[in-house]
């Protein structure tokens, strides 16, 4: 049961390594985004302790949950190039296709997290054992969370052009309403609603209050630092927004396992060089 999604995240991984211009892309961007949101914003979180962990641990996180949702491109690869006809003829059930991508996904978007905190590391991120493993940990949950949320929108698309249409419009504004590259206290009072009806608005929450060493903060302290949410007087704490994305990446991976095995993979239209 388990040597079969072994082959597949196996095969998966093997392919992201062999396609450098995939992995250059997505390390640049990031890598752009460290930089660049670590002079503009910095003026914003002047007043937060250890402000280069507030803007790095951002970035971090923003870099976990795009290369998740956009690996899921895989899938629609592999139709393309007629590997996945193979694969549904042999001896293999569909949720064990559908796990090996999730977890390819995730180990490649965690693989890419992991670069990005080496890279903070010198620009002045500071952490310390406990707590790496504790930003380990939580980078799994959201690697799985959204690889998760990607397989399911590539099931429904079950069209490149499509999903990455859909990708496009689901992940630009998830990431800017989120407070992981703007702080939520910068964000228009319009928009706040938004912001809490936003899952990464809580994986941030959660992912920052273990890169800034909040543990023994009020929560009201916890809210001032933007770490923690006071919506009508309830305080939504770090510790409830992990349980909110556990939460998440349950429903998400029931329901792209559900999805992919209903899914009629014989009508995906792949554009490639402008023909269908």
């Amino acid at each position: 049961m388990i040597r079969p999604i072994k082959a597949i995240v196996k095969r998966n991984l093997i392919k992201l390594v062999r396609d450098k211009i995939r992995l250059f892309s997505t390390l640049f961007m990031a890598g752009m985004f460290l930089f660049i949101f670590s002079f503009v914003t910095k003026s914003m979180v002047s007043g937060i302790a250890h402000p280069m962990n507030y803007l790095i641990s951002g970035i971090i996180i923003m870099t976990v949950f795009q290369t998740a949702l956009n690996n899921s491109m895989n899938i629609l690869e592999d139709i393309a190039n007629g590997f996945m006809k193979e694969i549904l003829v042999a001896p293999i059930k569909r949720w064990q296709i559908a796990i090996g991508h999730v977890l390819s996904s995730a180990i490649v978007s965690v693989v890419q997290g992991l670069i990005i905190v080496v890279i903070g590391l010198f620009m002045g991120l500071s952490i310390d054992l406990l707590h790496g493993i504790m930003m380990i940990s939580l980078m799994c949950l959201v690697g799985l969370t959204f690889s998760s949320l990607g397989l399911l929108l590539a099931s429904i698309a079950k069209d490149s052009t499509n999903f990455q249409l859909i990708i496009t419009i689901v992940s630009f504004p998830l990431t800017f309403l989120s407070g992981a590259y703007i702080p939520t206290m910068a964000i228009p009072k319009i928009l706040i609603p938004i912001v809490y009806l936003n899952p990464l608005t809580y994986t941030t929450s959660a992912f920052r209050f273990i890169t800034l060493h909040l543990e023994y903060m009020s929560p009201a302290e916890l809210v001032k630092s933007g770490v923690a949410f006071n919506i009508n007087g309830f305080i939504i704490t770090p510790l409830m927004s992990a349980f909110l994305v556990i939460s998440m990446g349950l429903t998400f991976f029931t329901f792209c396992v559900n999805r992919f095995n209903k899914a009629d993979f014989s009508r995906v239209k792949i554009f490639k060089h402008g023909h269908r």
